[in-house]
């Protein structure tokens, strides 16, 4: 059976027109923002919490469509900058206002769901991928967010029986071009659209 594995990364720093917690609320749903990724066509939760599925569909230079399933565990971390007298304090003991006090930014991230038989994939797909990823968010000034975002996705994958009449060549072209694809255009494509709902969105 043929197995190969393509990975692609994408960067980008973007400036917010909104406050800091109406910009992490709206991020951390994972459905709304990948709903505008051109190339993920279906989004489900799974039976755990933060925990989801992405369908994702692209083209090789032919025209003919591949599917790629990422299953994807969300989390997320507030990051607290304590004043000298307080750095010893237990996390726990905080209050929830002085949380909000001394909180200098989040960080919503991606990693890929460890592996666990009780969800059932799909009967037919093609290929299954990775995703790692960080989304940093710091406060600016009022109404004003620094989104630093970091992707890299691994995709592996074995061909189904119809597919091994295929040429591993063209198989391979097929693959790294629509990595190059999703890499290069879905970033920069889901920000701008997730702009529509901000009063602006600058690339830095």
């Amino acid at each position: 059976m043929l197995e190969m594995t393509a990975t692609g990364k994408s960067k980008g720093q973007w400036v917010f027109y909104k406050d800091f917690d109406k910009t992490v609320d709206y991020l951390s749903d994972q459905p709304r923002i990948l709903a505008f990724n051109p190339f993920c066509h279906k989004i489900e939760a799974l039976d755990r919490d933060e925990a989801y599925r992405w369908h994702f569909r692209v083209t090789d230079p032919q025209n003919n469509p591949f599917d790629v399933i990422f299953n994807i565990q969300q989390e997320s971390e507030i990051l607290i900058d304590l004043p000298e007298e307080a750095a010893s304090m237990n996390p726990d003991e905080m209050s929830d206002e002085m949380i909000r006090q001394f909180t200098v930014g989040r960080k919503i991230i991606w990693r890929p769901l460890a592996e666990n038989k009780s969800f059932t994939m799909p009967e037919k797909y093609l290929f299954e991928g990775k995703v790692a990823a960080e989304m940093l968010i710091t406060p600016m000034q009022p109404e004003r967010t620094r989104v630093d975002f970091d992707l890299k996705v691994n995709v592996k994958f074995l061909l189904y029986p119809a597919f091994r009449i295929v040429p591993e060549k063209v198989v391979r072209t097929m693959v790294s071009t629509g990595m190059t694809v999703i890499m290069q255009t879905a970033t920069n494509h889901m920000f701008q659209k997730i702009s529509k709902d901000f009063c602006k969105i600058r690339k830095l």
